[in-house]
């Protein structure tokens, strides 16, 4: 069984590239924010070039920031269901997508199991993810590394780009 936290800070990543990636990264912000998940702040969106498989679109990327009562295993069902209600579908690694939301940090734990894997075992080698989250949480400490999250992105060799679109968010503070 799960164990129920209580109130703990996540960050989820967010991507798409297929259809309307903006549009299906705010849809998915809204699903994030209901009664056990309380989306607190939102990144801009970047346009990022796809990793692992590059001949695909490019994508658009944010972060969220939440505040759950949900543990981590149920707070990574939800993010699955919620991904299934908007149309994802498993292509193959890597491949285009209509909506991806990754589980980047719970809390300060660290989780290693088939499932579930926090802090994100690649977030500190994308400059997607490191460019948004230290937009909202500089200081978050990566509780493998030991670093904040800002050192990292100044750390990051990533050569992909990662270009700002916008800051309109209403969860943006």
């Amino acid at each position: 069984m799960a164990k129920k936290a209580s109130k703990t800070t996540a960050y989820i990543g967010l991507g798409s590239n297929l259809e309307e990636p903006l549009a299906n990264c705010l849809r998915a912000i809204h699903e994030l924010d209901q009664e056990d998940i309380k989306v607190t702040r939102c990144s801009s969106f970047y346009r990022t070039q796809a990793a692992g498989y590059e001949k695909q679109p490019h994508f658009v990327n944010a972060v969220v920031q939440v505040i759950t009562d949900l543990g981590p295993e149920e707070l990574f069902a939800k993010m699955r269901q919620i991904e299934k209600e908007l149309g994802k579908q498993e292509t193959f690694k890597w491949g285009p997508r209509k909506i991806d939301l990754d589980l980047l940090l719970y809390g300060e734990e660290i989780i290693n199991d088939d499932e579930l894997q926090v802090p994100h075992p690649l977030m500190h080698e994308r400059k997607f993810v490191l460019a948004p989250l230290a937009e909202i949480a500089p200081h978050a400490k990566h509780p493998v590394f030991e670093d904040d999250i800002e050192h990292l992105l100044e750390e990051n060799s990533d050569p992909k780009f990662c270009l700002r679109l916008r800051a309109d968010n209403p969860w943006l503070k």
